[in-house]
């Protein structure tokens, strides 16, 4: 075996003896053969390049579009929802309206009721007579649509523009013309139409641009681009919006509202918006130096002026009397009165001022209170005539009691007080405004803005269950009466309100159908009432009034009792809230004592 194995090792070595040698003389190593790739294998290797090739650039590609901001730019036309090239967009302080203006020869108009909307009420629009008017404390401001010329008063003045402009149904005001007597600032832009206003002035929360920065429509880096600011442009900070992160949403100094990414502004820091220099009007008021004790004498024809001699002679601390003497009788601004000279000068004689009531009551069904105040020339013939009858009767004041005031009426009935209270200062004449408890049905007599032009506004604090209630209740209960001189207070000044208490007592009739009725008695008679059905009152300290039930014939009988203990629980509300005063509806309902009690609260 060794043997052999010697052989073959000798054999090899002779081999490798025999192979060709390189220059060097070293030998060369065999080469290795290659394999040749089947002419049906080379597409296939290119196809599968291909797909790692095209897979690999629409990896990136999605990588990149997800990843990458949007350069898109958004509509703005369409983000300002703008029609057409004379419509101009609205932004109030943080809002945009959905008010549209116009924007004609290079002013900008905004439609009157967008104005009494958002930026001045007490413009009036006159659609039926095409009239804009703003009544100042002693002047009444006028213009005519078309034109450039406006009256204050009677005096003339005029514009380098046309101030109003009509439409359609719409009416357009020139809001240079507004700011004459509105306080605000506004810079309108072009391309795309808009116009910024602001009436809210003072600190506010501002971020700054660390570097040219797109504001999007919405928080994220795919939503539209609405415009772009330069670095060091400061934007106001609007809300937070809490489930948005890295965002922030802005107003930009030039109207647009979007979405800024927090990384590319400063932190949150402080600007003062300056407030121009501008004269608020100063509606004065009359006040007296004393607590107002007033009462309401019922006068339905001239015959019951006499009897003021008489029923005065009952009565212990009055400081005012208010006669029912005038009536709106047409919707033209006519009235019928029943003044008389003899009973003012024995009031005067009295040491009492004579406010005369002017009521919308006697002739609500032959009358339209939108009719008589929604146009000028009937609401300025109506304040001729009070005003007439004032001076010739040598009143000391005149009380509004309009009582059938609704919605579609509310807004000429306040220009009417506006345009009243004018000639009342003027003529230094007390001008007081009845109301019912505040209450939503009748929120749009609008105490606030009475507040502000009247000299008194009163409450009528009764008919918590009128005549016509379905259900039998108390007319004035204390939490009633409290409530209602609380919502007032929130809109209407202490020293201005005087609280109203009844001297009546409904007695109250419930038949077996649940038909329910009542009458109006005065103290008298209702603690007759009681006699007469051998009844004895209980004290209920929830109304804080004299309680009365009886059943006869199958119908139950109730009174809650207007009496001496009743209106002094109310009158304590008086001195508590430290009202103007109070009132009482009416003379010669009470009994002597009540004016005692009275004068215990109101001296």
């Amino acid at each position: 075996m060794i043997r052999e194995d010697m052989g073959e090792r000798e054999e090899m070595e002779e081999r490798r003896e025999k192979r060709p040698r390189r220059a060097n003389g070293k030998r060369r190593r065999p080469r290795k053969r290659r394999r040749r790739l089947s002419p049906q294998v080379i597409p296939v290797l290119i196809a599968v390049f291909l797909v790692f090739v095209v897979g690999g650039v629409m990896v990136g590609r999605m990588l990149y579009e997800k990843y990458s901001p949007s350069k898109e730019l958004a509509d703005t036309n369409e983000y300002f929802h703008l029609e057409n090239d004379q419509e101009i967009a609205v932004l109030l302080n943080d809002l945009l309206l959905e008010d549209k203006g116009k924007l004609i020869d290079g002013r900008v108009y905004l439609d009157v009721e967008t104005v009494y909307q958002y930026l001045n009420s007490r413009f009036y629009w006159d659609a039926a007579e095409n009239t804009y008017l703003y009544a100042l404390p002693t002047e009444l401001v006028s213009v005519e649509v078309g034109s450039s010329e406006y009256a204050v008063a009677k005096a003339k003045q005029n514009e380098d523009y046309v101030m109003l402009r009509a439409d359609g149904d719409h009416a357009y005001v020139a809001l240079d013309f507004i700011n004459k007597y509105t306080n605000f600032t506004y810079d309108y832009w072009e391309d795309p139409n808009r116009v910024y206003i602001v009436d809210e002035f003072g600190s506010r929360d501002v971020v700054t641009a660390q570097k040219k920065t797109q504001v999007r429509y919405q928080a994220g880096i795919k939503s539209p681009i609405l415009t772009t600011v330069e670095k060091g442009a400061a934007m106001y900070v609007l809300e937070e919006v809490e489930e948005i992160d890295e965002w922030t949403r802005v107003l930009t100094k030039d109207g647009y509202i979007g979405y800024v990414r927090d990384k590319q502004i400063s932190s949150v820091s402080q600007e003062t918006i300056p407030e121009p220099e501008f004269a608020e009007p100063v509606y004065t008021n009359i006040v007296k130096d004393y607590t107002i004790n007033l009462t309401w004498h019922q006068v339905s024809n001239g015959d019951a002026n006499e009897n003021i001699y008489r029923m005065l002679s009952n009565t212990k601390g009055l400081t005012t009397i208010s006669p029912t003497w005038f009536r709106l009788k047409d919707d033209e601004g006519g009235i019928e009165s029943l003044a008389d000279q003899n009973y003012v000068n024995h009031c005067h004689q009295n040491g009492l001022e004579v406010w005369g009531l002017v009521e919308d009551i006697t002739y609500k069904d032959t009358i339209t209170d939108q009719e008589i105040f929604s146009k000028t020339t009937s609401r300025q013939k109506l304040v001729n005539n009070l005003i007439a009858q004032a001076i010739q009767y040598d009143l000391d004041g005149l009380n509004l009691d309009m009582e059938f005031i609704n919605e579609s009426s509310a807004r000429g009935y306040l220009e009417f007080i506006r345009e009243l209270s004018i000639m009342c200062r003027l003529n230094g004449i007390v001008l007081s405004v009845d109301n019912y408890v505040p209450a939503e049905y009748n929120r749009f007599y609008d105490r606030r803005e009475q507040g502000a032009i009247a000299d008194y506004v009163i409450i009528m604090g009764y008919d918590e269950h009128p005549a016509n209630s379905e259900v039998a209740g108390s007319v004035a209960s204390f939490g009633f009466v409290e409530s209602g001189i609380q919502k007032t207070l929130e809109e209407v000044p202490k020293e201005k309100v005087i609280n109203a208490v009844p001297f009546y007592t409904r007695f109250w009739r419930t038949d077996e159908n649940q038909e329910v009725t009542s009458e109006a008695l005065g103290m008298d008679g209702a603690s007759q009432k009681a006699v007469n059905n051998e009844v004895e009152p209980t004290w209920d300290e929830t109304s804080r009034q004299y309680y009365l039930e009886l059943e006869y014939e199958g119908s139950i009988y109730q009174m809650w009792m207007e009496e001496e203990r009743s209106i002094e629980e109310k009158v304590k509300l008086i001195k508590q809230y430290e009202l103007a005063g109070v009132a009482s509806w009416k003379l010669g309902f009470e009994r002597p004592a009540v004016w005692d009690v009275i004068l215990k609260y109101v001296n």
